[in-house]
This record gives structure tokens, sequence and C-alpha cells, in this order.
């Protein structure tokens, strides 16, 4: 039986019904919960219900109607691209594939009972687990900081209101104002992501407000791409953007957001825009599952099993893997690898010794893109590089302009491979 549309809408006391019916109708099937629809969960819910043939019951738990991609998002600061264009919805998903598509939060796992417990009251029984909620960040980690002052001193590391939100305040900036960014420690999500951040950010300053400063707060000695981003730096945006690393106080800094001021080494700086990026943990749901040591989730490199429960498999920004970067190339590449183990686990298909890929692209200015990318593979002790690629500093307007039209290529198919 097919569900019509309106049926994977339901929230609170409809997300219930929608949810009840098709467990009835499935009894005696396996059972898939999949929380977190992003680029590792909505995979993995695509992967197992296309591949087992309807063998597999497979309910996707999202609270938001359409998705907005972290990838590409400050493509949308610099004005390359429209807001628009990074949203997603799960109509595809479900129709194409018959997952069932719950708009609701996931707010409790009881791993004895194999139970998800959803905000609107549901209950939902499963077999195998997936959580792929992303990430959320460190209490306390940026002193002054915390996520009621987001809507002054935006993060934008989750897409949507929050990069809307942040890009008003840049191009709101008076002539010759100040854009600071307190950049995250290690590891957090997509590593090239902040400075790729504030090339756009030069970019449209450069456009709009050239007289514009930037300054970058980075309890880091280096960074994703460095090499590549300080070379463009210094071509397009020279004068304009100032890093300061942790030898300069880079690590010791703390904001006021009711004064707009950032204070690194005890040196306090008026500021126009503070885009803080605190430290980053695994989404709450894991930590609300037990299945946390520290800030992330541990996981078995061959299926992405979690290493304290293995009827739950953490995907993507959450788990803690090995040498895979938190990014969604990365989320995509390990939700097929633990949709095959899971396929494998409940139905008796074949499953091959997992592999893994990831590329990041970066947009340095108009059509000047770069890219830094690996492949690996499963070991017994964690998800292992094998060998790896970056683009270097110096190319030719050509091969820069190529691996850009590569980026808009790559975001087009992976979008359709994760939403249909």
């Amino acid at each position: 039986m097919k569900f019509n549309r309106r049926g994977f809408i339901g929230t609170g006391m409809a997300a219930t019904a929608v949810v009840g019916a098709p467990m009835l109708m499935a009894e005696g099937k396996p059972r898939v919960v999949v929380v977190g629809g992003g680029a590792g969960g909505a995979t993995a819910a695509r992967y197992i219900a296309r591949d087992s043939k309807g063998a597999i019951d497979v309910t996707l738990v999202e609270p938001s109607r359409s998705y907005y991609t972290c990838f590409f998002s400050n493509l949308y600061i610099g004005g390359f691209r429209e807001m628009a264009s990074l949203a997603h919805s799960y109509g595809k998903l479900a129709s194409e594939t018959g997952v069932n598509v719950v708009h609701d939060w996931a707010i409790g796992i009881d791993r004895d009972a194999r139970t998800a417990t959803l905000a609107g009251g549901a209950v939902l029984p499963y077999d195998r687990l997936v959580l792929s909620p992303g990430i959320d960040f460190v209490e306390d980690a940026v002193p002054g900081w915390d996520i009621r002052q987001q809507n002054r001193m935006p993060h934008a590391y989750k897409a949507g209101s929050q990069t809307e939100l942040l890009k008003a305040q840049i191009e709101a900036m008076p002539q010759g104002g100040t854009f600071a960014m307190v950049a995250p420690p290690n590891p957090f999500r997509c590593p090239p992501g902040p400075y790729e951040r504030v090339s756009m950010v030069a970019h449209l300053l450069k456009e709009k407000n050239p007289t514009a400063k930037i300054l970058i707060a980075d309890p880091k000695n280096s960074f994703s791409k460095m090499a590549l981003f300080q070379e463009a730096w210094g071509r397009y945006y020279d004068g304009m953007i100032d890093w300061i690393g942790p030898d300069f106080g880079g690590g010791d800094v703390s904001v006021n957001a009711e004064d707009m001021t950032l204070t690194i080494d005890g040196e306090v700086t008026k500021v126009d825009v503070c885009n803080v990026i605190p430290a980053m943990k695994a989404g709450r749901i894991c930590a609300l599952a037990g299945i946390t040591e520290g800030n992330w989730a541990p996981v078995i490199g061959h299926t992405m099993q979690s290493r304290i429960d293995q009827n739950i498999h953490v995907l993507g920004d959450a788990s803690a893997q090995g040498d895979m970067p938190k990014s969604g190339f990365a989320a995509n590449s390990q939700a097929k690898v633990a949709a095959m183990a899971i396929r494998g686990a409940l139905t008796g298909s074949k499953v091959f010794p997992a592999k893994f890929s990831n590329t990041c692209w970066s947009l340095l200015a108009t059509e000047d893109g770069v890219k830094v990318g690996a492949t690996y593979e499963a070991t017994d002790e964690k998800i292992a590089k094998v060998d790896g690629f970056v683009s270097q500093t110096g190319e030719n307007t050509e091969m820069r302009r190529a691996t850009y039209e590569e980026s808009l290529g790559w975001y087009a198919g992976i979008t359709s491979d994760i939403f249909g």
C-alpha cells in the first residue's frame, strides 16, 4: 500500500497516526528507524528502502520539512547562490522508495526495548536504529556566548535561517566596519568551511563595503587548505583579512553580545558582526541514547555500528570513526556502507568490504574553486585514509574554473542521490 503525501507531514498527534498504521501493515518485516534527514540519514533511509525492495520497513524522523544543506551555504553568503537552491524536501524520498517520513523530534532512545520516542508522543520500535543528527555545540565553549546569543552573534553552522541572518548582518554593516569570526577547535563540521566563509564574506564586502575589515580568532595553528586560502586572501582581498592564530591569542577569546565586542588575549575590539562558531559535539540524541564517549559517538568502521550498542549505527558528523573529516560527502559515503550492513543483517543480502571517499570543495572568488579529498577503508581500529589529493597553489585560471564547475556538478549529483 502506498501513502499519499499528506501522510508524511504529520507532527504531534498526527505523527502518531502516521507511524501507527504502517507498523500494523509491516508486521513481520524488520524495522529500521533513522533519526536525522541530512546527508547521512536521508541517504541511509533511501538506500535501505530502495535496495531491500520493500523487505524492510523504514521510518525517517526529521523535524524540518525542508532541509537546507550546510555544504554550499557559504556560496549564498558570497552571492553565488540563492537560498532556495539549498532547500530540499522529502517528497520524492517518500514517494519513490516508500520511506515513511515523520516530521517530528526524537527525544529519547530506549536501547533495551529498542524504541525511539518522539516529541509528539509516538514510540517507534526498531530492529536497527540509525542516528545521523549532525552537530550540537559544546556549552560554554566560547565565554560570553551560548545559544541564546545566536541572533546577535550567529553561528550559521546549521544552514537555513541562521545563514540568512548572518548575510543580512554583513550587508547592513557600516562602511569600514569590522566582521569578526571566532573559529572552532578541531574536530568540527566541514574543516574548510570557516575559511571558505571568510572568502565569501570578503567577496561580498569587496563589492559592497571595500574598506571593511575581517578579523579571525582561531585556536588552531593551521587549518584545511591553509596555503590555498591565504594565497587567495592575498590575491583577491589584500589588506582586508587578519587571521590571529593561537600564538597571538586566537585561543584566548571571549565575546559580549550586548556590547558587540570580541576580546582576544585581553584586548577588547568593537565589531559590527560577530560569527561565533563554537566547539562542536554529536547531536543531542546520541548522548540521550548513551552511546557517546566524550563529545562524539565511536563506531566500528566496517559497518558504522556504535561500539557501545551494535543495534545502532551512527553516521556523519556525530560519529567518531577515524580519519574521515566531518562533511556531507563523508556522511553520504558512510550511509551507503551502513545501509549495506543493515540490509545484510536483516535480510541476509551480501555485504561487501567497506570503502569510503570524500571531497571538499571551496570557492575562493568568482570561478576560483579548490578541493581536497581522499579515499578510505575500514580497519578493525578505525576508518583509515588510503590516499588523498589537494589543489595546489599557483594553479591557472582554467583549472580553478574547472574545479568550480566540478563542484556544481557534484552538488547536483549528491543532492539527487540523497533526496531523489
